[in-house]
C-alpha cells in the first residue's frame, strides 16, 4: 500500500507542478477516479491520513469536494467525514501548507452546507469553530477565523450542485441561527487582536467582519463586481450591536491603526454600515447618534488625512462619503453638530480631488453622486439651520470644469490610453451626477460654461479657415471641446427627471445649445472636412452626437416643443431656428454627414445610427422625419457610392442597424410601391449573387456581397412589426430570392463570417413577435417558409458535420449550430404552421430538420453545451420545445439518445440560469404527464408512442423510480 502511494504521490506532484501539457493530461486522466466514484471515498481517507506532500493531500481534499456536490452520498458518511476533517484540522491543521487547509476547510463547509437541514451536528461548526479560537496557539486561532470566514462565503453563495431555492432556504436559516454569533466573534477578535500585532489574525478577522456585513441577507444576489449597492438589510435582532458606539469605533481605530490592505478593508466596514437600513433603529435620537459617530470619524481622516495618501484607502474614502447620499437626508445632515466644519473640509476634499484628476478620476463619481443629492435635496430641506451649499457648490461646479480641460492639456489628447472620452461608461461615471450641481445655480455655473467655450470654439473656427496647422494643437482644442459639449449635454439629458422647465433655464439651455450648433456648422468645414481620420475629431462628433440625443428627448417632438417655447424664440434670436423641425433637419444634416464623410470608424458610425434609429422609431419624429428630404434620399439611395461605410467590412456590423432604421421609415408610409422601390438596390444584388455561376460563387467579391446583403436583411426584417409589414417583406423575398440562401450555404457552409449572418438573418425572419407571421386560414406562407427553413438547416447541418474540428470549435461549428437549434425553435413555436400536413402528405421538411438538428446536438459533448452560454440557450430552448410540441419524436428515438436528452435536462435543472431551469422543468412535466397519461392507467399501453416510453423505462428503470415500487404495471415486464 505504501509503495502505492508513493506512486500516487509522484502522479499528483505532476498533476499540480509538471510543465509538460501531456504529463498533466495523464495525470489528470489517471486520478480522476477518486473524484467520479464514492467507492474511492476511503482511499482520500487514508491519503490523508499517510501522505507526506501537500499535493497528494490537495487531490484527497478536491476529490471529496467533487463528491459531496455532485454525489448524494449517505448521511452517516457525511457525518463522518465532517467529524474527521474537524479533527484533523484540529490536529494536523497547524502543520499543513496553507492551500491544503483552504480546500479542506471549504469541503468542511460544503458538507456543512448541503447537510443543513439533514442533522443538527452539522450545525455545531460554529460552535466548534470557537474551540479553535481557545486554544493556546495562533495558528488554531487562524484556522478558526478561517473556518468561519469560508462559512459564510459558502453559505452566500450559490452552488451548482445544489437547487437555488435550497440555498436560499439553507442561506436564510443560516443568517438566522448562526450570522448574529459569527458576526459578535469577529469584533470580539478584532478587539482582542488591536494591540498585539498579530496583523495575520487581524486580517483574518476583518474579513470576517466585511463578510458577515455583506452577506446577502434577504436573497437579492448583490453583484459583488460592482461598486455600487442598495442598502445594507441587517436583522432587526443585530440591532444592539450596530447601535453600540464601539463597533462603528472599531473599523476606525483599524484604519489609524494599519496600512492596506487591512485598512481598506476597514473602510469597507465602514461602508456597509453607512448603508444599514433606516428602520432598524428604534427612533431617530439613536439613528441620529449613529450618523454623528460616523461624520466625528470621516472628519478625522479628513483632519488628519492619515491614509488617503494610497490609492486604495482614497477610493474606498470616497465610497464612505458617497454612501451619505444614499441613506441620509441634508435635513439629517445639518442638524447634526459639527456639520459645518464636515461639509467644508468634504468640499475641499472634492476641490482637491479634481484638481488631482490623474489620481482620482475612478473616485470623483462618489464624490458628485454626495453633492447632487444634497443639491437636490435643498428644496425639501426645513428649519433654519444652513446648508452652506451656496458657498461651496459653484467652487466645485468650476473645479470640475477646469479639471477635464487640465487632462487634455497635461498631454496630447490622442496619447491617453484611458480617456474617458473614448468610453461611455467612464463618460456617464464622470457625469451622471455633475449637471445636478450645474442646475443647482444655473446662471452662474451657465456664464462659466459659455465663457470657457467661446475662446476655445473662435479658436477652432479660425483653423478651420487655415491650409495646415498643428494636428496636435487641434487635437487639444477637440478635446476641450468634447467635454464641454458632453457636458451641456449631460445638462439636458436631466432637463425632463428635474422639471427644470422654467423660463430661465429653458433660456439658459437655449444659450448653451447655440453654442453646439455653431460648433456643428465648423466641425465639417474647411481644414476639419480633412480630419474625419483623426482620433479626437472623432471624439468630437460622438459627443455632438450625444448632445443631439439628449437633445431630442428634451425639445424635439410635438409633446415637449409645444411646452419650449422660450428655448425656441432664444434659438430664433441666435440662429434663426425657431421650431422643433428646422432642428430637426439640422440633426438629420450631421447625421447624413457623419455616413458619408466616416467610411473606417465604427464607434461614430454606430453612434451616429443608433441616434438616427431613435429618432426613426419615435412616433413624432419619425412622421416628421419623412417630411424632410434629406430622408427621402436615403430611403431610396442607400448604396455603397452615397455611403461608403457601407463598403468597409469593419463596419458590416452596423449595417444591420442602418437597414433597421431604414426599414421604420420605410414601413411607416404603408406604400407597396414605395417598399419595392427602396428594395431596389437590394434587389439588384440578389440578382446577381443568383446569377453568379457556381464556379464563381467561392470568391471574396461573393463572400462581402453575401456578408452584406445578409445583414441589411435582417435589419429590414426586425423592422416589420405587423402582418401587413411582414407581408410586403415577405412577397419580395418568396419565391424570387430565397434560393440564394441557400446557395450561400451550400457555398459557404465552412465559412462562419458568411454562414453566421445568414444564419441569423433567418432567426429574424422566421420569429413570430408581435403575430407579424399570422398568415390567412388559405395561405401556404407558413408551410411554405418552414420548407425553406428546412432546406436550410440540412444544408448547413450536413455540411457542418462533415468538416473536421478546429481549435476554435466554437466560432466554426458551435455558433453555426446553436443559431440553427434558435431558427428551428422559433419555427416549431411560432404557431404559423400545422405540422400534421407534412406527415399527411409524406413531406420529410419536418423529419429531415429534426433529425439534422439532433444529430447536431448529439455532435457537441454535454460539458461543452453547458459550457458555452449562448449554445446552452439554444439547446435547452430546443429541448423544450421538442418535449412540448413534438414529443413523439423524442420516444422514437433509440433508448442511450433518448436516456442522453433525458439526461440532460438534470443538468439543465441544477443551473444557475433560472429561464433554464424552467425550461427544463416544463420539458421534464411534460414528459411526467405522458408518462401518467399512458402507462399508470394499469392497462397496456396501445399507442406507439406509449409503447417506446414503456421500452425506455424497461431499458433504463432509474428513469421513473418510483415504478419500481409495488404499484410496478405487470405489462412492463412483458415488454
Amino acid at each position: 500500500m505504501m509503495e502505492s502511494l508513493a506512486q500516487l504521490e509522484e502522479l499528483c506532484e505532476r498533476l499540480y507542478n509538471s510543465q509538460d501539457s501531456a504529463e498533466r493530461a495523464h495525470a489528470e486522466n489517471t486520478l480522476k477516479c477518486f473524484s467520479m466514484s464514492t467507492d474511492y471515498i476511503s482511499q482520500c481517507q487514508y491519503i490523508l491520513d499517510n501522505a507526506l506532500t501537500p499535493y497528494a493531500l490537495m487531490l484527497a481534499s478536491s476529490s471529496l469536494l467533487k463528491q459531496v456536490t455532485e454525489h448524494s452520498l449517505s448521511l452517516q458518511l457525511r457525518l463522518d467525514i465532517r467529524n474527521y476533517l474537524v479533527s484533523y484540522l484540529a490536529n494536523r491543521g497547524p502543520k499543513l501548507q496553507p492551500f491544503v487547509i483552504a480546500s479542506l476547510i471549504q469541503l468542511l463547509s460544503r458538507v456543512t452546507k448541503f447537510g443543513w437541514f439533514d442533522d443538527d451536528r452539522f450545525r455545531e461548526v460554529v460552535k466548534e469553530s470557537t474551540n479553535f479560537l481557545s486554544q493556546a496557539t495562533s495558528d488554531h486561532y487562524a484556522i478558526g477565523l478561517k473556518i468561519l470566514n469560508q462559512l459564510v462565503s459558502e453559505m452566500n453563495q450559490p452552488n451548482t450542485g445544489l437547487p437555488s431555492t435550497n440555498h436560499r432556504r439553507v442561506a436564510c436559516s443560516f443568517r438566522d441561527q448562526s450570522l448574529y454569533q459569527i458576526f459578535q466573534i469577529s469584533l470580539t477578535s478584532l478587539r482582542q487582536l488591536k494591540n498585539d500585532g498579530a496583523i495575520r489574525l487581524q486580517e483574518l478577522a476583518l474579513s470576517l467582519s466585511l463578510k458577515c456585513l455583506s452577506f446577502d441577507f434577504v436573497g437579492t444576489s448583490i453583484d459583488e463586481s460592482s461598486e455600487e449597492f442598495g442598502t445594507v438589510q441587517i436583522p432587526s435582532s443585530w440591532r444592539p450591536v450596530i447601535e453600540d458606539p464601539s463597533t462603528l469605533q472599531i473599523f476606525f481605530d483599524y484604519y489609524a491603526i494599519t496600512t492596506t490592505p487591512l485598512s481598506k478593508e476597514a473602510l469597507d466596514c465602514l461602508v456597509r454600515l453607512a448603508s444599514v437600513r433606516r428602520s432598524l433603529f428604534t427612533n431617530d435620537a439613536d439613528r441620529s447618534k449613529f450618523l454623528a459617530r460616523l461624520m466625528t470619524g470621516t472628519k478625522e481622516i479628513l483632519q488628519t488625512g492619515q491614509g488617503l495618501a494610497h490609492h486604495d484607502n482614497y477610493h474606498e474614502y470616497c465610497r464612505l462619503l458617497g454612501r451619505f447620499r444614499v441613506n441620509y437626508q441634508l435635513s439629517e445632515l445639518v442638524n447634526v453638530e459639527g456639520y459645518g466644519d464636515w461639509i467644508q473640509l468634504v468640499a475641499e476634499f472634492t476641490i482637491k480631488s479634481l484638481q488631482s484628476w490623474q489620481w482620482a478620476s475612478s473616485s470623483v463619481y462618489f464624490l458628485l453622486g454626495l453633492w447632487s443629492r444634497l443639491v437636490t435635496s435643498l428644496p425639501y430641506l426645513k428649519g433654519d439651520a444652513p446648508s452652506l451649499l451656496d458657498e461651496f457648490v459653484p467652487k466645485i461646479t468650476e473645479g470640475f470644469i477646469t479639471s477635464r480641460f487640465n487632462s487634455v492639456q497635461a498631454g496630447s489628447a490622442d496619447d491617453l490610453s484611458d480617456n474617458p472620452l473614448d468610453s461611455v461608461e467612464l463618460l456617464q461615471d464622470q457625469l451622471d451626477c455633475f449637471p445636478y450641481l450645474c442646475r443647482f445655480q444655473y446662471e452662474s455655473s451657465g456664464l462659466h460654461i459659455i465663457n470657457i467655450m467661446e475662446p476655445v470654439l473662435q479658436s477652432y473656427a479660425e483653423r478651420a479657415r487655415v491650409q495646415t496647422t498643428d494636428s496636435n494643437d487641434l487635437s487639444v482644442i477637440e478635446a476641450k471641446l468634447a467635454w464641454v459639449v458632453h457636458i451641456i449635454a449631460a445638462i439636458l439629458k436631466i432637463k425632463q427627471s428635474t422639471s427644470c422647465s422654467t423660463e430661465s433655464q429653458e433660456v439658459l439651455d437655449a444659450e448653451l445649445s447655440a453654442r453646439v450648433l455653431q460648433l456643428i456648422n465648423v466641425t465639417d468645414s474647411g481644414l476639419h472636412s480633412q480630419r474625419y481620420g483623426e482620433r479626437s475629431k472623432q471624439r468630437l462628433d460622438r459627443a455632438i452626437i450625444t448632445f443631439f440625443q439628449h437633445f431630442r428627448k428634451s425639445y424635439v417632438g410635438d409633446q415637449v416643443a409645444h411646452s419650449s417655447k422660450q428655448l425656441y424664440a432664444r434659438l430664433s434670436e441666435l440662429l434663426g431656428l425657431h421650431d422643433h423641425l428646422l432642428l430637426l433637419s439640422v440633426i438629420v444634416g450631421k447625421i447624413a454627414t457623419n455616413l458619408k464623410c466616416y467610411t473606417e470608424s465604427e464607434e461614430v458610425i454606430d453612434h451616429t445610427l443608433s441616434l438616427f434609429l431613435e429618432l426613426a422609431s419615435g412616433y413624432m419624429t419619425g412622421k416628421l422625419l419623412l417630411k424632410l428630404d434629406a430622408i427621402k434620399f436615403i430611403v431610396v439611395n442607400h448604396t455603397r457610392e452615397h455611403f461608403p461605410f457601407l463598403e468597409e467590412y469593419r463596419c458590416s456590423r452596423s449595417r444591420t442597424t442602418f437597414y433597421y432604421t431604414i426599414g421604420w421609415l420605410i414601413f411607416m408610409e404603408d406604400s407597396p410601391v414605395k417598399f419595392k422601390s427602396s428594395m431596389e438596390p437590394l434587389s439588384q444584388v440578389f440578382i446577381s449573387l443568383g446569377s453568379t455561376p457556381d464556379s464563381m460563387f467561392r470568391t471574396d467579391a461573393v463572400k462581402y456581397a453575401l456578408i452584406g446583403l445578409m445583414r441589411d436583411l435582417r435589419g429590414i426584417a426586425m423592422a416589420t412589426n405587423s402582418r401587413r409589414t411582414y407581408g410586403l417583406l415577405f412577397d419580395w423575398l418568396y419565391p424570387a430570392h430565397l434560393p440564394v440562401l441557400l446557395k450561400g450555404i451550400s457555398h459557404w457552409a465552412d465559412t462562419p463570417e458568411v454562414t453566421t449572418p445568414l444564419l441569423k438573418f433567418m432567426a429574424e425572419f422566421v420569429l413570430n413577435k408581435a403575430q407579424r407571421l399570422t398568415f390567412d386560414s388559405s395561405s401556404p406562407n407558413g408551410i411554405l417558409l418552414f420548407r425553406e427553413v428546412s432546406k436550410l438547416i440540412v444544408a448547413y447541418g450536413a455540411r457542418i458535420l462533415a468538416l473536421p474540428n478546429v481549435a476554435d470549435i466554437y466560432a466554426y461549428k458551435y455558433k453555426g449550430i446553436w443559431i440553427c437549434l434558435t431558427i428551428l425553435s422559433r419555427a416549431l413555436a411560432g404557431n404559423y404552421v400545422n405540422f400534421g400536413v407534412f406527415e399527411l402528405y409524406g413531406d420529410r421538411a419536418l423529419a429531415d430538420a429534426l433529425d439534422i438538428a439532433l444529430k447536431m446536438t448529439l455532435s457537441i459533448p454535454l460539458a461543452d453545451v453547458l459550457a458555452f452560454r449562448k449554445l446552452t440557450r439554444a439547446y435547452f430552448a430546443f429541448l423544450e420545445v421538442l418535449f412540448s410540441s413534438h414529443f413523439v419524436f423524442i420516444l422514437n428515438l433509440d433508448t442511450n439518445t433518448f436516456m442522453h436528452i433525458v439526461g440532460s435536462l438534470e443538468s439543465g435543472l441544477k443551473g444557475l440560469d433560472t429561464n433554464i431551469s424552467s425550461q427544463c422543468a416544463s420539458a421534464v412535466d411534460n414528459l411526467a404527464a405522458f408518462y401518467f397519461n399512458n402507462i399508470t392507467m394499469g392497462e397496456a399501453p396501445t399507442s406507439p408512442a406509449a409503447i417506446n416510453l414503456a421500452r425506455h423505462i424497461v431499458d433504463c428503470p432509474s428513469l421513473f423510480p418510483e415504478i419500481l415500487c409495488s404499484k410496478k404495471p405487470k405489462y412492463l415486464t412483458l415488454i
